[in-house]
């Protein structure tokens, strides 16, 4: 699984529809001049795939809008296009768009055109190995040389945490929690 397409619409810097595509299944580094959008860019995949962007009031929402000189945009969408070849999301199909929209009343999720809950994409993604809880998934500027100067300890958890083993520690937790409770 990997991104093969991302689609943004009125999303911060970007106004009208921009298709970003094709991408590697192995590794992508995005360049361009300042002010380009490659920020927003990132911005966007996290809006669909990370909980930085929950629960927005509608002033949130309207922040992430593309505003203009005359104008504002009325909605943004995101949309990710996975290629599911491998088959790891548990859909049978070989591509998987799962989108984003929002206005000022609206927030909604899609998967292939179809409003579902954002908790149906976040099982769905889990499911394959893709945690939210764990957002280095994108590797941002300065974080590398933050990771080279810390504290052995510091770089330790770091890495358990790109590994993805916080989330199962969480949930180990929990699990002996609930375990204690009922005298097991």
């Amino acid at each position: 699984m990997y991104i093969k397409q991302v689609i943004i619409q009125g999303f911060r810097s970007y106004r009208d529809e921009t298709i970003v595509e094709p991408f590697s299944p192995r590794y992508n580094i995005i360049v361009g001049r300042n002010g380009c959008g490659k920020s927003n860019f990132f911005f966007a995949i996290q809006f669909v795939l990370s909980d930085e962007f929950n629960n927005l009031s509608a002033e949130g929402r309207y922040s992430l809008m593309h505003e203009g000189v005359n104008s504002r945009a009325l909605n943004a969408y995101v949309e990710i296009i996975f290629d599911n070849t491998d088959s790891r999301i548990m859909i049978d199909k070989q591509e998987i768009a799962v989108r984003r929209q929002i206005s000022g009343k609206k927030d909604n999720y899609f998967l292939d055109r179809k409003v579902v809950n954002k908790t149906d994409i976040v099982n769905m993604l889990e499911g394959a190995g893709f945690s939210r809880s764990n957002p280095y998934y994108i590797v941002k500027q300065g974080k590398i040389t933050q990771m080279a100067i810390a504290p052995d300890a510091q770089r330790l958890q770091l890495l358990r945490e790109v590994a993805g083993t916080k989330v199962y520690d969480e949930k180990k937790q929990e699990s002996e929690g609930i375990l204690t409770e009922t005298g097991i």
